[in-house]
């Protein structure tokens, strides 16, 4: 029997692959199915009709590795009706021109492929030069943008919120 939510994430160093554990964690694990894309196959995102998608920015505004791997076949799905979350993790002072930039790419990817997608995250309190993972107006970030590498003592209080967040725009909890 699968979850109402398919959570699909790629990580390298653990920290996305924590994160995606603490999202089930906080929002129940009756909820959530995790599925890492460096094992799993990204077209069981097709089976469900809430999606949460976890990435990190990788050096200079690259994608990770195992989500790079699967690009191709991202690209064929069709995810018209799903409703769709995006986190990202990124080092917004490190590598300040490109923070969240992965975030970004793979919301443009999701929305082609007909998703809906919500979860956005305040842009305001962050210190960066440019990211593609903002919205047009440059207020938001098109998913949760958590910078474990700088910020680890901010990350839990803005997952609470935005995963209360995303149940209620998922229409799963008031």
């Amino acid at each position: 029997m699968l979850a109402p939510i398919g959570l699909f994430y790629g990580s390298s160093t653990c920290y996305t692959e924590m994160t995606a554990e603490k999202i089930r964690d906080r929002i129940g694990r009756e909820w959530i199915d995790l599925h890492n894309v460096a094992e799993d196959d990204i077209a069981l995102a097709q089976q469900y009709d809430f999606l949460i998608f976890g990435i990190p920015t990788w050096d200079y505004g690259e994608l990770q590795e195992d989500w790079e791997n699967i690009w191709d076949q991202l690209a064929k799905l069709d995810l018209s009706g799903k409703t769709v979350a995006l986190y990202g993790l990124g080092d917004q002072e490190g590598y300040p021109q490109w923070f969240q930039d992965a975030l970004g790419y793979l919301h443009a990817q999701l929305v082609a492929l007909g998703a809906r997608a919500v979860g956005y995250w305040p842009a305001e309190g962050y210190q960066f030069e440019e990211s593609k993972g903002l919205t047009p107006d440059g207020s938001q970030f098109v998913g949760l943008a958590l910078d474990d590498e700088n910020e680890f003592d901010l990350s839990d209080e803005r997952l609470d919120r935005w995963c209360a967040q995303v149940m209620r725009e998922f229409g799963l909890q008031e």
